[in-house]
């Protein structure tokens, strides 16, 4: 029998006003149609994380399985509730602000993490000089790096308070939020390229292993499609996200707009 979890409400928040990413800015998300600007996606995806967390617990920040599409924006300030049924050992989890279906996805446990090989996903350094976004920026079967990232002490602590996560499992235990590895994900575009306003539109994510708060973790991302869609540039990412050089935390798949086809000036 499929069996509904409490609910999880957020007040969310965006943490990205200050961004390169001008749809998380008011005036210039209002241009593309939108009430405001954006909460992140990937800040939206870690709301949704707290449920098969506080589901399974720490088990799941070592092998969880979670995919998230983004259907309308999350605003700054708004309530967003998160609803969950499990069903057959997978839960169905919906976001719901302004009384609208916000995101939607999966997440479940496997009986054990997949074995990924690191030497598979090519390490390459981010650009020292970025250039504006071109044909070749993100080429289908193009390697991509990141730029390495930390959160530790005051950051990690930073990030907890900025997505509202009240799970004492990550300072209890010195673990790093898996939501982390979805803002290294989007660093995979940002890191490579300078964009205009652009959207994270959905992710798969297998966690390999816990993240430990102070992991220096970058992305190793091949670029498997670029493609128009209704007058928006696409563009998927397949990518290995690793700790400190040497120990694999995710596999993500990660699909973004990078160019939106703009709705009014």
């Amino acid at each position: 029998m499929p069996n509904r979890l409490e609910t999880y409400r957020v007040a969310a928040y965006n943490t990205a006003k200050q961004s390169e990413n001008k749809m998380h800015d008011d005036t210039v998300a209002r241009r593309f149609g939108f009430s405001g600007g954006l909460v992140p996606g990937v800040d939206v995806m870690a709301y949704m994380m707290h449920v098969p967390v506080a589901h399974w617990g720490r088990d799941f920040l070592a092998r969880g399985l979670i995919e998230a599409r983004f259907v309308k924006p999350v605003y700054d300030g708004e309530t967003a509730d998160v609803e969950s049924i499990e069903h057959d050992g997978v839960l169905t989890i919906e976001v719901f602000s302004r009384g609208e279906l916000c995101a939607a996805g999966t997440a479940s446990l496997p009986s054990a993490a997949p074995l990924v090989k690191l030497a598979d996903f090519v390490e390459v350094a981010a650009p020292a000089e970025r250039r504006p976004v071109g044909p070749a920026t993100f080429e289908t079967g193009k390697w991509l790096g990141t730029a390495p990232r930390r959160w530790a002490g005051p950051a990690a602590q930073e990030y907890l308070d900025d997505i509202r996560e009240r799970d004492p499992v990550y300072q209890r235990e010195g673990l790093g939020h898996p939501g982390l590895i979805q803002r290294v994900m989007n660093r995979v575009l940002v890191d490579n390229t300078i964009l205009g306003p652009w959207i994270h539109v959905g992710s798969r994510m297998q966690l390999l292993s816990e993240a430990r708060a102070g992991d220096e973790i970058a992305a190793r991302a091949k670029v498997t499609a670029n493609y128009e869609k209704k007058g928006h540039r696409f563009a998927e990412f397949d990518a290995l996200v690793v700790a400190n050089g040497t120990t694999p935390l995710a596999h993500c798949l990660h699909i973004a707009i990078y160019q939106p086809r703009e709705q009014a000036a």
